[in-house]
């Protein structure tokens, strides 16, 4: 899975909800002081991006993924398509 892709569909997503994403880049973190993703728009995020590429977030992540960078968000999501998709291929 390449993290690019995995980039530009967080950014379609946020968009899409209505958040500003010009300025947002890798170091721009998810929650405050970042894109400022509150705790049910990070839920949605999430959900998008476990349909989109299959992968899950456990309920206990949220706050953890709201610490995190888009950039870091981004190799996560891209991390655990890769695990997903080699376990589909075995």
């Amino acid at each position: 899975m390449e993290a690019a892709e995995v980039r530009q569909f967080v950014l379609e997503t946020l968009q899409e909800m209505n958040y500003d994403i010009e300025g947002i880049d890798d170091d721009s973190t998810l929650g405050p002081a970042g894109v400022d993703l509150e705790s049910l728009a990070m839920a949605e995020l999430a959900v998008r991006v476990e349909d989109r590429f299959g992968v899950r977030f456990a309920e206990e992540e949220s706050e953890e993924l709201a610490l995190m960078t888009v950039g870091e968000f981004t190799m996560t999501v891209a991390d655990r398509a890769g695990h997903v998709a080699g376990a589909g291929q075995a």
